[in-house]
């Protein structure tokens, strides 16, 4: 995997797809079965494939708290959560790290975590507070799903680029669209719901019909439309992609930009940011852990300040403390987003399944 695939695709809260168990020791080591250790000078964070921290920086909170952090990795983002929520009674860490607003519901109705306020919760920007009556879950980060296009075709073509949900099915725009499949993948499902949140409970049918009918191409997962498919990123230059639309990240031009070698003033591809669906993330202190004081540490050093501000060049993702400052070769390249679309993550558990089946019925047969 080339450094820009690599650095971009730890954006992905990747697609709901079977991905073998894996561990990763963060500073200790773990292993992907069992339980956490009752080590009490131990903490275990489990968490999706896409964590990532600096050395220095875990060193510290290391240091400072007296625990001994291991990551235990467990495949994407939606089979971690599942894994953690069969695992509930015998769990594998104390803090889970990477449930997302599309899946908080599925978590937080089975019981996996037991409340904490954490300590700097009031720096946390509370339109990311989703939880805040119960404090089962912290934010941890956020970012938003978007089309991203190559700016070097619509030069090319003297074609203006997409800037909303409307403009992908006008005909100008024919044949350029690959997205995920919805049933298999997390930027997927995001498009899926920012689309739904846009046109309503019972207008995003049709508007899938004129997508389809528009030539959009769907495929399993992201890697394959991002560093395939899409004509505008590093893979998918090498791949011979041939689609310049693609359902990606905001943080997705950054990680193209900062990779790249020269870096170029600006980067190679854009985000129509009418498109936007925004994710965030959360970590919980798991409901049968058995080191919850090293747990409510470890959760507090996530939205300190050194944490969050060393994420975005880990994760590619945004801080959501106000005290928190964008590096400043992250800010170069990043877009901002203003109006994301949002749902409540109620409505996404009442509906998801429901709106899957359906999308896979008109868009996939």
């Amino acid at each position: 995997m080339s450094t820009t695939i690599k650095a971009t695709a730890v954006v992905v809260a990747a697609g709901i797809g079977l991905v073998t168990l894996s561990a990763c020791g963060g500073s200790g080591s773990g292993s992907g079965s069992g339980s956490a250790k009752a080590d009490s000078k131990t903490v275990t964070l489990v968490s999706h494939d896409s964590w990532a921290v600096s050395k220095s920086v875990l060193k510290d909170f290391e240091k400072k708290s007296g625990y001994k952090v291991t990551v235990l990795k467990d495949g994407d983002a939606g089979e971690a959560v599942n894994k953690a929520i069969l695992s509930k009674d015998n769990p594998q860490g104390d803090v889970f790290f990477g449930v997302d607003n599309t899946l908080l519901s599925r978590a937080l109705d089975n019981g996996l975590f037991q409340p904490y306020e954490a300590k700097g919760l009031a720096q946390v920007r509370p339109e990311y507070q989703l939880d805040k009556a119960q404090h089962r879950v912290t934010p941890i980060d956020t970012g938003n799903i978007c089309v991203n296009y190559d700016k070097k075709y619509f030069a090319d073509h003297k074609l203006t680029p997409p800037a909303s949900f409307a403009d992908l099915t006008k005909p100008a725009y024919k044949n350029l669209l690959v997205t995920e499949n919805a049933a298999t993948s997390s930027p997927g499902l995001g498009f899926l719901l920012g689309s739904a949140a846009s046109y309503g409970d019972s207008n995003w049918q049709g508007y899938w019909k004129k997508l389809k009918a528009n030539g959009v191409k769907v495929v399993d997962g992201w890697e394959q439309a991002y560093n395939e498919e899409f004509s505008g990123s590093a893979g998918g230059k090498k791949a011979g992609g041939d689609r310049p639309l693609v359902v990606s990240y905001a943080s997705s031009p950054p990680a193209e930009a900062i990779y790249s070698d020269p870096q170029p003033k600006t980067a190679p591809t854009g985000v129509a940011a009418g498109t936007c669906f925004r994710q965030t993330e959360f970590a919980g202190l798991l409901s049968n852990a058995k080191n919850t004081e090293g747990g409510k540490a470890l959760l507090d050093f996530l939205i300190t300040k050194e944490f969050q501000q060393d994420m975005p060049l880990n994760m590619f993702v945004d801080p959501v403390t106000t005290d928190a400052a964008l590096p400043a070769a992250y800010a170069k390249y990043a877009v901002k987003v203003d109006k994301p679309e949002t749902m409540a993550p109620k409505k996404i558990a009442d509906n998801r399944d429901a709106w899957v089946k359906s999308w896979t019925s008109l868009v996939l047969k």
